[in-house]
């Protein structure tokens, strides 16, 4: 029956798995033995006829060896070896049988037709769909070579980086007054990281960087695109002169009309990355931008095919909640799009519905 399949869903982890963490559990090493002992070759492959054997009748339902096995073979290797008895396959299909009893309850309830019931179920099936239009389709297999050469080649500056400093400033407007401030940092006053952030606030006159207890974030000596292509050249050569983090410089006149007294908080060395260094970070990247590009064209499909009306005034009338999150199991939830696995799911391990 069709109307089976929500609360199955729903129950499925909450019955078979609380009840086997009920039951008494092997220390890790004793988890290890257990996983040990039990390893073996394959189960040999049994036929069609076997696998509707029956294991349990619940009223109108039928548990079969099939079933059994299916459901036990989707649980780690460590649940695997601790039902290989004829009592712990018992507990097992005890399990089993509790969850069709609770399900049958549910049903009789109406739990089928609850709200957060239905939407999990959409959740589901969404996931589900998703991996079967796609995983398939999409691997990171097929991201080539070329590909990847022309995103590296394309994008060569986030692989090789030049040095990059990082120092936070007191830029004052006044020559006189940066050289007594200097003097200052570079004694006793500016020797901790608190020291200095003190006196930026109390001597800085540039307001954004003051904000940031002086923080001038990390640039390098010339890239394009950083903090670097703000600041004046004379600021950037004295901090790139500073050896040590925590040294303090002199005042700095930085050509326009203003003097910067700087503190180095951190440096980084260049570095590097090759082409084969970078493939599998690129491949993982490219695989997931061309299965997301794929599931909006999918998605895109299935709206133009659709019947869809939005109605503007009431959505306007909608009211937000923000004094706390209610998190009510689909927003929160439920992606847009399933993100593509970073690499292929082993989901042998994984907790699996019964």
């Amino acid at each position: 029956m069709n109307t089976r399949v929500p609360v199955a869903f729903l129950l499925g982890g909450v019955l078979v798995f609380g009840g086997l963490s009920c039951q008494k559990k092997p220390d890790p090493q004793g988890e290890r033995e257990a996983a040990t002992a039990g390893a073996g070759p394959a189960a040999p492959t049994q036929s069609a006829e076997e696998l509707k054997a029956p294991l349990a009748k619940i009223d109108d339902v039928l548990i079969t060896l099939g079933d059994f096995q299916d459901r036990i073979n989707r649980q780690s290797p460590y649940i695997r070896a601790r039902y290989t008895s004829l009592e712990q396959k018992k507990e097992f299909l005890d399990s089993l049988i509790r969850f069709e009893v609770l399900a049958k309850e549910a049903f009789k309830r109406g739990l089928d037709r609850d709200p957060e019931v239905v939407r999990t179920m959409k959740q589901v099936m969404i996931q589900k769909l998703m991996r079967d239009e796609f995983d398939a389709k999409i691997t990171a297999e097929s991201i080539a070579d070329p590909d990847m050469k022309a995103y590296y080649d394309a994008n060569v500056a986030e692989y090789v980086k030049s040095e990059e400093v990082r120092v936070s400033a007191i830029i004052i407007k006044n020559r006189a007054q940066a050289t007594r401030v200097a003097a200052e940092a570079r004694g006793e006053a500016g020797k901790t990281n608190k020291g200095f952030r003190d006196l930026v606030n109390r001597y800085s006159q540039d307001e954004d960087s003051k904000l940031r207890g002086g923080d001038l974030r990390y640039f390098s000596a010339g890239s394009a695109g950083d903090a670097a292509k703000e600041l004046p050249a004379p600021v950037i050569k004295a901090a790139f002169a500073l050896i040590n983090t925590g040294d303090v410089s002199t005042a700095i006149d930085a050509g326009n009309g203003t003097w910067y007294v700087l503190k180095q908080t951190g440096r980084r060395k260049a570095t590097t990355k090759g082409f084969e260094d970078a493939k599998p970070t690129i491949r993982n990247k490219l695989f997931r931008d061309k299965r997301m590009s794929a599931q909006k064209d999918f998605v895109d499909g299935l709206k133009t095919g659709a019947k869809i009306e939005i109605n503007d005034a009431n959505l306007a009338r909608v009211r937000i909640d923000l004094s706390q999150a209610t998190g009510d199991g689909h927003g929160k939830d439920l992606p847009a799009l399933p993100m593509a696995p970073a690499v292929p799911d082993p989901a042998g391990d994984k907790p699996a519905l019964p």
